[in-house]
């Protein structure tokens, strides 16, 4: 067996067990074998010893954490999407290369968007929860439980990046027409396979949407995009879903204008304070106003496996002298 030093890699979080065997065949990985969330000052511990840590979203890797990170720490390989959770400016002030994950949860996000999309017009939450509870109903009704037909709505989406245009895909095979807004058009070429309408202005396009997909990064300049303002542009009969981050939308507002009939519903799988849930929300789930998840849009046993070896190809990427291919530079979070 070689004797040769392996570097120390610490895994903040468990990960499915073929991407913690490779770690541990390439690198001397620390495992979190219990999944417990590591405290600040556990965080501050490894990025004193570490020369790759490997963070996840629940992770706050910020300024202050990153100013403790010892001589040897040159690699924080972010094992998500996004990389909210990482202060990439920090990190690059001390010389450590920030990468993440990206590419391989698109369809698997877009599958749940979907989902929620049908969810919440169809009622199909508090239909289920009907037998959940009481295991029987009073029969069939030409009057009870009606809900929103999708076909032929106006779904509008915030942010048609890979993810954004996978729920274009998937919603235009259900008869929704697509609108979208983003920093700029997507091509011709899809444009004109999904017959979507661009809008310049977010603010002309949410006052006449049926259906809100909020599909955009979280970034300092999307914190509280869809604000109380914005909000209330929106049709009372309309309906908002969130797949992206929770403080893209003033989740108070959101609740506010739901309880007040502003706003038909929503469908949630992201919140302003993960994992905590705003009490109000879960009432307005009782009552079928809104559909709740627990982030799981992206949960699926292949994405996380597919997450796992990009982390691991970008730390032999990094380790070989090579630039990772999914590094993150301060100018592009």
């Amino acid at each position: 067996m070689s004797s040769r030093k392996r570097p120390l890699v610490v895994l903040t979080r468990k990960l499915p067990d073929p991407v913690e065997t490779r770690m541990r065949e390439l690198f001397d990985a620390r495992l979190n074998e219990d999944d417990r969330i590591l405290s600040q000052p556990e965080l501050v511990a490894a990025v004193g010893e570490a020369q790759v840590l490997v963070p996840t979203v629940r992770d706050r890797i910020d300024a202050a954490v990153i100013a403790q990170a010892g001589p040897n720490l040159k690699l924080i390989a972010n094992y998500g999407n996004g990389v909210d959770n990482v202060d990439v400016a920090a990190a690059a002030a001390r010389g450590i290369t920030v990468t993440n994950t990206p590419n391989v949860l698109t369809e698997d996000t877009a599958d749940m968007t979907m989902a929620l999309i049908m969810a919440v017009p169809r009622r199909l939450a508090e239909g289920a929860n009907i037998l959940h509870t009481q295991g029987k109903w009073a029969g069939w009704s030409p009057t009870w439980m009606l809900g929103r037909r999708l076909g032929g709505k106006r779904l509008g989406i915030v942010g048609m990046g890979r993810i954004g245009t996978a729920v274009a895909r998937r919603a235009k095979a259900f008869g929704l027409s697509i609108h979208y807004h983003n920093r700029k058009h997507v091509s011709a070429a899809v444009e004109d396979e999904l017959e979507a309408t661009y809008w310049e202005s977010l603010d002309q396009m949410l006052a006449r949407m049926d259906i809100i997909s909020v599909n955009c990064p979280s970034t300092p300049a999307t914190f509280h995009l869809l604000s109380a303002r914005r909000l209330a542009l929106m049709q009372p009969t309309a309906y908002l879903v969130n797949t992206a981050r929770g403080d893209i939308v003033d989740e108070t507002a959101l609740i506010g204008m739901i309880q007040d009939g502003k706003l038909a519903g929503a469908g949630l799988d992201v919140f302003e304070q993960e994992p905590v849930v705003n009490p109000k929300l879960v009432k307005l789930a009782n009552k079928g106003k809104v559909v709740l998840l627990p982030h799981m849009a992206s949960a699926t046993i292949e994405s996380r496996i597919d997450m796992g070896e990009k982390v691991i190809i970008n730390i032999r990427a990094f380790l070989d002298g090579h630039r990772p291919p999914d590094r993150v530079l301060p100018n592009r979070v």
